[in-house]
């Protein structure tokens, strides 16, 4: 047989394998979603996670936040890895993701996945197992992903502004975000505490001055030195890209040093601060998750299993991408 009618064959089959299995599946998810159809998946998708954090330890809180800015627009469904065609205007010009990264490395693992078992792995299912992987490797908790997310057919720029809360939010405001994906007011402050959608990840990562400018110039709810020592690196103009880290003591680190300094009003972001000053829920969650670490890990991991079935394609909806920047 011709080499090229061979792969036309074998991506059929494959998927063919595929559609049977998510018909078995009524559409559901499963942990062993992929354990017939693409057994190395999940250590594929690992060892691209490790290999790229190795390589640059703050791609572990792109990769996070990366799945963060997916799911809050329209459901964890890839969108944001589109590229912008003629009929697709794609999320990652959008004000809120013009900072976002990993992009790169979703792309060098969707490649492996395909020469190991072509038209089987979502592009949604890796940002998920992506996240996992690098809170993980940074010394955060594990959990078990269900899988068989399928991938959208287009993208929702427009959302993009109306859907992923700016580091201006107050309390009330960041509630209500996270209210209307289906999160509750726990889930806010312990999804906060790991990698929020605004900047990077929060235990792990930074943030860039244009973030953090006001904060430090304009609000009285942070520590003076503290204040001072960050408008050495971040004028009141210019110097916008300059970064500084959202947790001082443990930059790279998952961990619960995040809430240590919010009780210290060292908060880097106007909205990390929100998470304690003087909302008696707030702060009563924020004082646990300083004093019993494995009460934040729980409820982290409880969040992010909810934020990761946000709004899903599965079964027939959507499609599996081959690349995932572009619709097949």
């Amino acid at each position: 047989m011709a080499p090229n009618k061979t792969l036309c064959l074998s991506l059929l089959l494959a998927a063919a394998a595929a559609a049977t299995l998510a018909a078995a599946n009524g559409g559901k998810l499963s942990p062993a979603y992929y354990s017939t159809t693409c057994p190395k998946a999940l250590p594929i998708v690992q060892s691209g996670v490790v290999a790229a954090i190795q390589k640059e330890t703050r791609i572990g809180a792109s990769l996070l936040r990366l799945h963060f800015h997916d799911c809050f627009v329209n459901g964890c469904e890839a969108s944001i890895l589109l590229d912008e065609t003629a009929s697709i205007a794609t999320e990652k010009t959008a004000v809120p993701n013009q900072s976002v990264r990993g992009y790169d490395v979703i792309d060098d693992i969707k490649a492996e996945l395909e020469e190991a078992c072509p038209g089987v792995v979502s592009c949604a299912d890796i940002l998920t197992l992506a996240a996992r992987d690098s809170v993980v490797y940074l010394g955060g908790p594990s959990w078990e992903v269900d899988l068989g997310r399928k991938d959208s057919l287009t993208a929702g720029r427009a959302a993009v502004n109306t859907s992923i809360p700016p580091p201006t939010f107050n309390l009330t405001a960041l509630a209500a975000s996270f209210s209307a994906q289906g999160l509750s007011f726990r889930d806010l402050i312990s999804l906060s505490g790991s990698g929020r959608l605004f900047n990077s990840g929060h235990t792990i990562g930074v943030a860039r001055c244009v973030s953090f400018r006001g904060h430090i110039y304009n609000d009285s709810d942070i520590d003076p030195s503290f204040a001072e020592s960050l408008q050495q690196i971040c004028p009141r103009s210019g110097s916008d890209g300059v970064l500084a880290p959202l947790d001082l003591k443990t930059p790279t680190h998952f961990d619960n040093c995040y809430y240590r300094n919010l009780l210290r009003k060292q908060g880097l972001l106007h909205s990390d601060q929100e998470l304690f000053s003087g909302n008696s829920e707030a702060d009563s969650i924020v004082r646990t998750y300083v004093n019993q670490p494995s009460v934040f890990f729980k409820d982290f991991v409880q969040g992010m299993i909810k934020m990761g079935n946000i709004k899903l394609l599965t079964g027939s909806q959507g499609e599996v991408r081959t690349d995932c920047r572009k619709v097949n």
